[in-house]
């Protein structure tokens, strides 16, 4: 039997209130992120600081980074980006009026100034606190990406001054010896010589389509035949569906010139050296294989770590910039042994965002 009371003091039902669609909010948050990367007052940086507003509550909002410019959204600019500039020479929290003014330190051990966000509006101390905490990340990664960026473009310079020397001495000396003999062949090969360097000194961005470097690895091969003779053997082979996918500038010639001077010219009967490219599944897999006398696995990874007595830095290179690329599990892989011969293999996605030639 129920107890005569138990309908009155039943508890009432609870009221329903809006959530918040999660997948809005992260959605927001990434453009937010994304958007404050953008250059100072650029669409994506306004439009950036207007759902940053909203996520805090505030009437309006702006971005004062040093050496950037402004970034503004919503009414009351002049006053706000004053009061910023405040902000930022005094390294401390402003507020007048509806404004607050908050340095957002990216680089504490800097002695560069701070940025400063400012907010307009209703908006409480704790909120503005975490929306400038949540700037400051974007802005660290903003600046740990040019800092990548950087540091590959200065690989890529690296590599390009690398260009052995005593290669293009041969080269052009070979082809000097062809200019009576044979004129035609002499034209040919200076030709393919022309291509080489275009290929790997002309200014270009950060990628090419496979297929291009393979023209130069085929070229830089007809260049180096023709300095070895019979001693260089050559077997290309690459599938048509991997020609379009693209790479790093630079990262297959390296590997091949590799190839021949350690695994062909130090054998007094030359050798073979295989280059190949296919496709398995979403990967592309790129070998280069010589038949020379190898090396011991573990100077192989002293190689790869950059600490190998005299090795060059070529294969250092392009292992760090598959690695900054594509991440750690696309570096290098060297297999070898005493006497058995080098392959190197990188593999590369055939569709990567942000990787295009």
């Amino acid at each position: 039997m129920r107890p005569r009371f138990a309908d009155r003091f039943r508890t009432a039902p609870p009221r329903e209130t809006a959530q918040p669609d999660l997948t809005e909010v992260l959605e927001t948050g990434v453009t937010v992120a994304t958007g404050l990367r953008a250059p100072a007052g650029s669409p994506a940086a306004v439009d950036a600081l207007r759902r940053l507003a909203g996520l805090c509550g505030a009437d309006a909002a702006g971005l004062l980074v040093p050496g950037r410019g402004e970034s503004w959204w919503g009414p009351g600019r002049d006053d706000g980006l004053a009061l910023g500039l405040r902000a930022r020479t005094g390294g401390r929290r402003l507020a007048e009026g509806d404004l607050l003014a908050l340095p957002v330190p990216v680089d504490p051990d800097s002695a560069a100034l701070d940025p400063v966000l400012v907010l307009g509006g209703a908006v409480g101390l704790p909120a503005a606190r975490r929306a400038a905490g949540f700037v400051a990340d974007a802005l660290e990664r903003a600046a740990l990406e040019a800092g990548a960026a950087d540091a590959e473009a200065a690989r890529l310079r690296e590599l390009r001054a690398q260009i052995s020397p005593h290669f293009v001495y041969n080269a052009l000396t070979t082809i000097a010896s062809f200019v009576r003999s044979d004129p035609s062949r002499a034209r040919d090969l200076l030709e393919t010589f022309a291509e080489f360097i275009r290929h790997s000194l002309a200014a270009r961005g950060d990628y090419t389509p496979l297929a291009d470097e393979f023209r130069s690895v085929e070229a830089y091969l007809t260049l180096a035949r023709a300095v070895l003779g019979e001693r260089l053997r050559v077997q290309v082979r690459v599938a048509p569906e991997v020609l379009p996918v693209p790479i790093p500038v630079l990262a297959l010639q390296p590997l091949v010139e590799n190839a021949v001077q350690h695994g062909v010219e130090r054998t007094p009967d030359g050798g073979l050296v295989q280059v190949s490219g296919e496709a398995e599944g979403d990967v592309c897999v790129i070998a280069v294989e010589d038949d020379g006398p190898g090396m011991n696995p573990e100077h192989a990874r002293a190689v790869l770590a950059g600490t190998a007595e005299g090795a060059g830095l070529a294969l250092v290179n392009v292992d760090r910039r598959l690695r900054a690329v594509y991440g750690p599990e696309h570096g290098l892989v060297i297999e070898t042994a005493p006497g058995a011969g080098t392959r190197i293999v990188l593999r590369v996605p055939r569709f990567q965002p942000g990787v295009v030639a």
